[in-house]
């Protein structure tokens, strides 16, 4: 058998890698980051097989709980991560990085880069602090008022490992924006990758040794364990920047940044109330079972939506870039063309799911009954497509360094919390979610839609 012509199989290769950045829209960030969000989902559908075996369904409520009390850092980060990341991106625009991470270009923009990091780090630094302190005083308030006494599940100790180790990775999050504003998005989408493996392999272990409620401290525990030795390998650079002195160029936050970061920090708290209330809401009014079936289907959802997402998320950088050189023609051929094989990825995903889902009913396989009814998962879907495309939008104008959906998120957040009280109260885990898909069709993508094209047309007519 005669070998291949090997100029004729890089031609193969070489037109393989073009259909998949063109087509298909995979380059490197987007792989990594895939990676780790295929890892995430598999992983998931491990941890919710060990927890539905492992954890009682009282056990399985606190778990999930846990998840969505330990967002309340959201208070403290303030969305302040993605304003790191677009100022890195700016100024990093008129610079350049060499291999040995020396900063060369314009001064003016390499001190203000370097005020971009000093000023993160003095401020999570504080923030941590404070959080530790506010998340363990909430979570023993709310569990010690809703136990309905059931059982002493164990909670205390496990929760302030969580909060401990929330707190750290509270601190690495920003600087891996910064990061990634400074072009090192696929890097960073590895690192996470990595991080997603060493956390869920430390969560197993937990669960396997029945330690299930300290899974999700293991978890951050990970998390935070790769990021840091992955950050020491590159303390040269940072020490750099955070020992560079700015002069006359330092960022003044309250005229260049707090415009921004306030209305970017009223839309991310909002986002708590529309993504993190269900489960403390379920576990009061309905118990801990019912909450952890609404934990484990958001569980299913959040890792559809974190795959299909992929596309976009990793262009948030590059498109700051764009921005700041008014390449805009380039933006919106990229920025459509993600959208729609965002969508594509998660309405496919949403069909194969929902496909196993009714499967397991029918085989009557106990597993199934830790999860939301197919209906109401089939409803989640639908609600995650248009979340994608509003996500994508508040996106796209946000790397303009403007925050145009402070409305939409606060209308969206209201109707959420009030939808999720009072239907949940009243009908439970099927109310709470017919009111969130309705808020989100109405209000987040009609009213984000709008709010998208009007300004689109406005900066790019400038």
């Amino acid at each position: 058998m005669k070998p291949e012509n090997p100029a004729t199989e890089s031609v193969a290769i070489i037109q393989v890698k073009r259909w998949l950045k063109e087509v298909v829209g995979l380059d490197r960030a987007i792989v990594f980051t895939i990676f780790a969000r295929v890892w995430q989902s598999a992983a998931g559908l491990i941890t919710i097989f060990l927890i539905a075996r492992l954890l009682s369904p009282v056990q399985q409520g606190y778990y999930y709980t846990f998840v969505s009390l330990v967002a309340l850092q959201i208070v403290f980060e303030l969305g302040f991560s993605f304003v790191i990341q677009q100022m890195a991106s700016h100024e990093r625009a008129n610079l350049t990085i060499s291999a040995n991470y020396e900063v060369g270009g314009d001064p003016v923009a390499h001190a203000r880069l370097a005020s971009v990091l000093q000023k993160t780090v003095r401020w999570y630094s504080i923030a941590a602090v404070l959080m530790v302190g506010s998340l363990i005083f909430a979570g023993f308030y709310f569990f010690s008022h809703h136990q309905r006494g059931a059982l002493d599940a164990g909670w205390k100790i496990p929760w302030c490992c969580v909060a401990l180790a929330a707190s750290i990775t509270f601190q690495i999050d920003p600087i891996l924006a910064f990061l990634e504003g400074c072009g090192y998005v696929a890097n960073v989408a590895r690192l996470r990758m990595g991080q997603a493996v060493l956390g869920s392999l430390l969560a197993w272990s937990a669960l396997i040794l029945h330690h299930g409620l300290y899974a999700p401290a293991m978890m951050i525990t990970g998390i935070a364990t790769t990021g840091i030795a992955w950050l020491y390998r590159r303390r040269h650079f940072l020490l750099s920047l955070l020992r560079y002195d700015p002069g006359e160029h330092i960022i003044q936050w309250r005229t260049e940044v707090w415009p921004f970061q306030w209305k970017i920090a009223v839309s991310w708290i909002s986002s708590y109330f529309i993504f993190q209330l269900f489960n403390p809401v379920l576990f009061a009014y309905r118990g801990a079972v019912s909450a952890g079936q609404m934990g484990m289907s958001l569980n299913v959802a959040s890792a559809l939506q974190t795959i299909a997402i992929s596309w976009i998320n990793t262009k948030s950088a590059p498109f700051g870039t764009m921005i700041a050189r008014k390449q805009y023609v380039e933006l919106d051929r990229i920025f459509f063309r993600s959208l729609r094989q965002s969508v594509t990825v998660c309405a496919i995903g949403a069909a194969i799911l929902l496909a196993a889902l009714t499967f397991i009913n029918y085989r009557n396989i106990p597993f199934s009954h830790r999860l939301l009814p197919a209906q109401d998962l089939g409803l989640l879907f639908f609600a995650v497509i248009a979340n994608i495309v509003v996500f994508a939008e508040a996106l796209y104008l946000r790397a303009h360094k403007q925050e145009k959906f402070l409305l939409n998120s606060i209308l969206t957040a209201l109707f959420v919390a009030a939808s999720t009280l009072y239907l949940g109260r009243l009908y439970g885990a099927r109310g709470m979610i017919v009111g969130y898909l309705t808020t989100v069709l109405v209000i987040s993508l009609g009213q984000g839609t709008y709010t998208f094209l009007k300004y689109r047309k406005i900066w790019h007519a400038e």
